[in-house]
């Protein structure tokens, strides 16, 4: 079997050790100029849109100020589910509907928090109606998310619509737009999420064909003109280097076609278009940085890195496979595994020298960045340098063992570098106890 296809990197061995003579690992690193390639390229994709095609970034994927900004430059709007993302937003001056605030069981201070900027508010339960117009008013224009239950297969990561927390049921829907008019609201948004970090573009053309759908019927049954259609996000990246990016005009052009041949045959005024995706955004365009500091060998081999699951949990949370490259060293030509990373080798003869674990140091058996990986010749001391950490990497970190979180770092259009987060300290770490309360 040859070997799995190494992954390029926007950086060599001697651009890192001189960042970590400065910033000490582990620090994420992101390519500003890739980012911003690949936001316009993926907005001018739907250039058809009318009105104009707009992304909301998910802020949770990567709530880093300085990214924000860069998006915002970029022309993409914002995605927040939480008051501290609202407040994100007001500290960037970003206001009013380059904002869409979709959350769950969420508290009145948080809907006041979004009616106060002007943030387009997306409703995830037939009981916030009511709620938002007590509590903050009921704005002019409103959202509703839309659960489709059995009329979605799941998805692999995000489960089957009808086991998930999130949206109405159809019935709720048309009375939930029903009430939300009664009390005030003109304008109206539909809303959908049913994926996470899926490749096949003709699930996301099926969601908009629902969607279409659900617009004309409303029309149809309420008399209510929709404004935008928000397909959601979940659009995946390729974390193994044998698979495929999602290919955005094939998508647009889908997209485009159910739209036709649904809203525009229905004589309705014309519907925007808008996505809320974070991970295709900057995922690819980040990178966990790591340094080796023990070798071990017991029943497996252990490389033991500097970096932890509270620096990149979805490893250890979901098993995801994230691709790890040595910079400066290759792959052998020849593979010493049968069978497919992560999946567990089926060892030919003696066990492979350059097969191993990688792991942090943490308390807990599931702090492994990958299983059984087929790596260069490695020593102590050496990077590694782990893949597609732009998203849901920094922003899933977390302080067990007491562990103070990493920096995250710039990689800027002309080359330089700024840190945009410094490293934790351990007095930030315990920087909230109440010592004095201490006996």
């Amino acid at each position: 079997m040859n070997t799995v296809p190494e992954r390029s990197l926007p950086f060599d061995v001697s651009f890192l050790e001189e960042v970590a003579a400065s910033c000490p690992t582990p620090f994420h690193i992101y390519d500003e100029a890739a980012i911003r390639d690949h936001a316009r390229r993926f907005q001018g994709a739907f250039s058809w849109v009318p009105g104009g095609f707009c992304n909301y970034y998910a802020v949770k994927a990567l709530p880093n100020p300085a990214i924000l900004a860069i998006l915002r430059d970029e022309g993409m709007g914002f995605d927040c589910s939480s008051g501290t993302e609202l407040t994100l937003m007001e500290r960037l001056g970003i206001r009013g509907e380059d904002i869409i605030f979709t959350s769950n069981n969420t508290p009145a201070e948080e809907f006041r928090q979004a009616r106060d900027l002007g943030a387009i508010i997306n409703l995830d339960d037939l009981s916030h109606v009511d709620f938002l117009a007590r509590e903050a008013g009921m704005p002019e224009l409103i959202c509703l998310r839309y659960n489709p239950g059995s009329l979605k297969e799941g998805n692999a990561i995000i489960g089957t619509p009808r086991e998930a927390k999130y949206g109405f049921t159809r019935e709720q829907l048309f009375e939930g737009y029903r009430r939300a008019r009664d009390l005030g609201a003109r304008r109206f948004g539909l809303h959908t999420m049913v994926a996470s970090n899926e490749l096949n573009p003709d699930y996301f053309v099926e969601t908009a064909r629902i969607l279409f759908e659900l617009v004309v019927e409303l029309k149809a049954g309420l008399g209510i003109d929709i404004e935008f259609v928000n397909l959601g996000g979940g659009i995946g990246i390729p974390y193994r280097p044998e698979q495929k990016a999602v290919d955005y005009q094939i998508l647009s052009r889908g997209i485009e076609t159910a739209y036709q041949e649904i809203i525009v045959s229905a004589g309705l005024d014309p519907v925007r278009v808008v996505t809320e995706n974070g991970r295709v955004v900057t995922g690819p365009y980040g990178w966990l940085v790591t340094r080796v500091r023990h070798k071990k060998e017991t029943y497996k081999r252990y490389l033991g890195v500097d970096a932890t699951m509270a620096d990149l949990m979805r490893p250890g949370m979901y098993g995801a496979y994230h691709h790890i490259t040595v910079p400066g060293k290759a792959l052998p030509e020849k593979s010493l595994l049968e069978g497919t990373p992560e999946q567990g080798p089926e060892k030919t003869g003696s066990a492979p020298v350059n097969v191993w674990d990688v792991t942090g140091s943490l308390c807990e058996n599931n702090d492994k960045f990958a299983l059984d990986r087929e790596l260069p010749e490695v020593e102590v001391g050496d990077l590694l340098v782990i893949h597609d950490t732009g998203a849901h990497g920094h922003a899933m970190g977390f302080n067990y063992n007491g562990k103070p979180r990493c920096a995250e770092v710039l990689l800027r259009s002309d080359r330089s570098v700024r840190l945009i987060r410094r490293a934790e300290t351990v007095d930030d770490v315990l920087q909230t106890i109440l010592w004095d309360a201490v006996p």
